[in-house]
C-alpha cells in the first residue's frame, strides 16, 4: 500500500469550526432521536414478516430450524406462506426449516419472543432501534471537524432522506436486519474516526485521517515491535461492532477496508490487525454456527431461495447457470440502482408480475396521493439511488475536494465502491422494495463523504469574492438536494405503505 495513500499527505489548511458544547450537542441530538422515533412509530403499517421472531422462539425452544409451516389462526397469519426457508428433516417430531439469514436480529428479539411470544412487536422494537441509529449516526458525525449546521443537516438526510426511513418505518424481516447492521456499522465507523483523532492530539483538519510531516513518522512508527504485534484497545471495539454488523448483513463485511485507514493503532498494519481480530470473533461464530446447523460455512438456504425465486419470478430475469454473486448480474442490477425511474400517469399499478389493478378507471381526477388515480407511483423492483436520495450527490465535492489525500475520504469512498460492486453482482437487488434498500449497507461511509462534500461546499461559499456568488449558489443547490431527498422519501414512505409493500 502506498504510505501517501495510507497515511495522508499534507494540503491547504482551513479553519475547522468550533464544535458545540456537550450540552448543546446532547440535546440537538436526544431531539433527532425523538423526531425520528415519532415518525417511524406513526408511519409503520402492520406487516407479518416476521422470520426473526420465529428465529427467536426457536432458540428459545433450544433449535436452530424454525417451527414450519404454521398454519394460519383467528389470532396468528402463521407462516406457511413463507417462501424463503429451507425445509429440513425434523429432530423433535415438528416440522422446521431454516432461516437462511445471519441471525443477529433474532438474538436481539429474543427476550422480547421470551415475554411476548410471538405476539411481540418486532416491528415496533426495529423501529425504535432505527430511530436510535439516527443519534448514533449524529454521534458519529460529531468525529468528523465539521459544521454544526452541516453535521445536522447529514443527520436529517440519512434519517429521513434515505431509504433508511422507509426500513425503519416498515421494520420487517429483511428491513430489521438492515437497521440492527446500520447502527452498529455507524458505531464502528464513530469509534474509528474518533480513535484516529484522539491518537493525532490535534483539533485541526489533519486530526482525522490526515498526517503531516513529522507527526506523521511519530504516529505512523510504533514504538518497539511488541507495540506493533499488540492490537489497538478502540480499533479492537470498533472491528467487534463491525463484525456484529456483518452477522446481520453479510455484504457489510466489504467495507472492511475503511478500518486499513481510519483508527488508532499508528499505522496501517496495526490498524487493520487490530480491527480484523475485533470483527474475526463475531464473523468466525456465523460461519460456526453455519456449519453446526447445515453442515456448510456458507447457508444452502441461499442457494434454495435462488432456485425458488428463478422459477417463480421469471421476470426479474434471474439465471440459474449463473453464480448467487455473478458479474454477469452487474448490466442489469446497476439499471436499478441508478436508472429505473417511477411509473409517471399508471393506468394499473406498476409489478414486475403484472399483479396489479387498474387505475383511473372512475374518471378521478390525478393526485400525487390519490391512490384512485395516482400522478406517479414508485417502481417495486427498485428506482435510481439518484432519484430517491439525490443528497447522495454531495459525495461528488467530497471526493474533489476533500481533505488532499485524506484517509477518511479514500477509506470511506472504497468501502461504499466495494459494498456497492458486491451487492449489484447479487442475483436480488431487495424487491419488493422503494428505492434501493442494499444502499443501507454502505450508508455508514457515505454519510462521511456526504458531511465532508457539504462543509467543503460551505468553505467554498466563504471564500474570496471571485468565488463567493457561484459558490453560495452551489450551497443553495446542496442544501436543496437533501430538502428534495426528504420530500421523495416521504413521498416513497406514503405509497409503499398504501400498496402494501
Amino acid at each position: 500500500m502506498d504510505r501517501r495513500v495510507a497515511q495522508g499527505r499534507s494540503h491547504p489548511r482551513s479553519p475547522v469550526p468550533s464544535p458545540p458544547s456537550t450540552f448543546v450537542a446532547v440535546a440537538v441530538g436526544a431531539s433527532l432521536v425523538a423526531i425520528a422515533l415519532v415518525v417511524y412509530t406513526l408511519s409503520h403499517p402492520y406487516r407479518f414478516y416476521d422470520h426473526f421472531e420465529w428465529q427467536a422462539a426457536a432458540f428459545l425452544e433450544g433449535q436452530a430450524a424454525i417451527r414450519y409451516p404454521v398454519a394460519a389462526t383467528a389470532e396468528s397469519p402463521g407462516n406457511a406462506f413463507f417462501q424463503d426457508v429451507l425445509p429440513v428433516p425434523t429432530t423433535d417430531g415438528i416440522p422446521r426449516a431454516l432461516v437462511p439469514f445471519p441471525p443477529l436480529p433474532a438474538v436481539v428479539l429474543m427476550p422480547f419472543v421470551a415475554l411476548w411470544g410471538l405476539n411481540a412487536d418486532g416491528q415496533l422494537i426495529f423501529a425504535i432501534l432505527g430511530a436510535l441509529d439516527v443519534g448514533i449516526a449524529w454521534w458519529m458525525l460529531g468525529r468528523l471537524p465539521i459544521r454544526t449546521w452541516v453535521r445536522i443537516a447529514t443527520t436529517v438526510f440519512f434519517g429521513f432522506g434515505t431509504v433508511f426511513w422507509y426500513a425503519a418505518q416498515l421494520g420487517t424481516t429483511w428491513y430489521q436486519a438492515h437497521v440492527l447492521a446500520v447502527g452498529l456499522a455507524l458505531a464502528a465507523v464513530g469509534i474509528a474516526l474518533g480513535s484516529d483523532r484522539a491518537a493525532a492530539g490535534s483539533e485541526d483538519e489533519a486530526s482525522i485521517g490526515e498526517r503531516d510531516g513529522a507527526a506523521a513518522a511519530a504516529v505512523a512508527a510504533p514504538s518497539s515491535l511488541a507495540a506493533t504485534l499488540l492490537p489497538d484497545p478502540r480499533q479492537f471495539l470498533a472491528g467487534l461492532l463491525f463484525g456484529l454488523a456483518c452477522t446481520s448483513r453479510l455484504t457489510v463485511a466489504f467495507g472492511a477496508p475503511f478500518f486499513l485507514f481510519v483508527g488508532s493503532g499508528g499505522s496501517w498494519q496495526r490498524r487493520g490487525w487490530s480491527a480484523a481480530l475485533g470483527a474475526g470473533i463475531p464473523i468466525v461464530a456465523l460461519l460456526v454456527y453455519n456449519l453446526a446447523t447445515t453442515g456448510h460455512v456458507l447457508h444452502p438456504g441461499y442457494q434454495h431461495l435462488y432456485e425458488l425465486e428463478a422459477g417463480f419470478y421469471k421476470p426479474l430475469n434471474y439465471h440459474l447457470e449463473w453464480w448467487i454473486e455473478d458479474v454477469r448480474y452487474l448490466p442489469q442490477n446497476f439499471g436499478i440502482m441508478f436508472l429505473n425511474t417511477p411509473v409517471w400517469l399508471p393506468n394499473e399499478v406498476p409489478s414486475a408480475l403484472g399483479l396489479g389493478g387498474p387505475l383511473c378507471t372512475s374518471g378521478s381526477m390525478r393526485d400525487w396521493f390519490n391512490p384512485a388515480c395516482p400522478m406517479v407511483l414508485p417502481r417495486d423492483t427498485g428506482m435510481s439511488i439518484l432519484l430517491t436520495s439525490p443528497g447522495y450527490l454531495l459525495i461528488l465535492p467530497a471526493l474533489r475536494w476533500g481533505y488532499g489525500h485524506s484517509r477518511a475520504v479514500t477509506g470511506a469512498a472504497l468501502a461504499v465502491l466495494l459494498i456497492g460492486v458486491v451487492n449489484l453482482a447479487h442475483f436480488s437487488q431487495g424487491w419488493v422494495q422503494f428505492g434501493y434498500r442494499f444502499s443501507n449497507d454502505f450508508v455508514p461511509w457515505a454519510l462521511i463523504l456526504v458531511a465532508i462534500g457539504l462543509d467543503r461546499v460551505a468553505t467554498r461559499a466563504s471564500a474570496p469574492p471571485s468565488w463567493a456568488i457561484a459558490a453560495r449558489l452551489l450551497l443553495v443547490l446542496a442544501m436543496g438536494l437533501v430538502g428534495l431527498s426528504v420530500l421523495v422519501n416521504f413521498w416513497g414512505v406514503v405509497w409503499g405503505d398504501a400498496l402494501g409493500w
